[in-house]
């Protein structure tokens, strides 16, 4: 289903991968429009409990996108280098392939605390107030990974 990586002697593990996710601050969604042109967004991400989480607005691109194909690839690119005397770079990146699903309640709250730790931890209590303030209005969408792969030059 998944296409063979091409340089498979940078392949990382899926835990190094999921170190990438866990240790980076954003990535980028790539989704179809109605249109059938592909559109990707950067966004800040939560991973937890082996997905990926954000938020978006109750309308948008984005949400009207993944109501449509719940099918998208998310990205993150770690520390790079660019090697002039190489014309090369040092990278590292992970690619993930899942399917999209709004959450709900209690999974929604416990990623939107995730987040405030993740992006806020200084501001706990006015993060909670936050949330409390414009959760009515926020979208939560988790995806759930069907494929991950990673790749670094280091």
């Amino acid at each position: 289903m998944f296409r063979e990586m091409r340089r498979i002697d940078r392949k990382i593990s899926d835990d190094q991968a999921k170190d990438l996710l866990k240790n980076n601050t954003y990535g980028v969604m790539s989704t179809i429009g109605a249109d059938g042109y592909p559109y990707g967004v950067p966004l800040n991400y939560v991973f937890f409990n082996d997905a990926i989480y954000f938020h978006c607005a109750a309308d948008g691109h984005k949400f009207d996108n993944i109501s449509r194909d719940n099918k998208i690839s998310f990205c993150v690119v770690g520390q790079t280098q660019v090697l002039p005397d190489k014309f090369s770079t040092k990278y590292e990146s992970v690619i993930i392939f899942g399917r999209a699903t709004e959450i709900f309640d209690n999974e929604k709250n416990i990623y939107l605390a995730e987040l405030i730790n993740k992006y806020s931890a200084d501001y706990i209590e006015q993060g909670k107030e936050y949330i409390q303030k414009g959760s009515r209005n926020t979208k939560v969408v988790k995806l759930s990974i069907e494929h991950i792969s990673g790749k670094a030059r280091r």
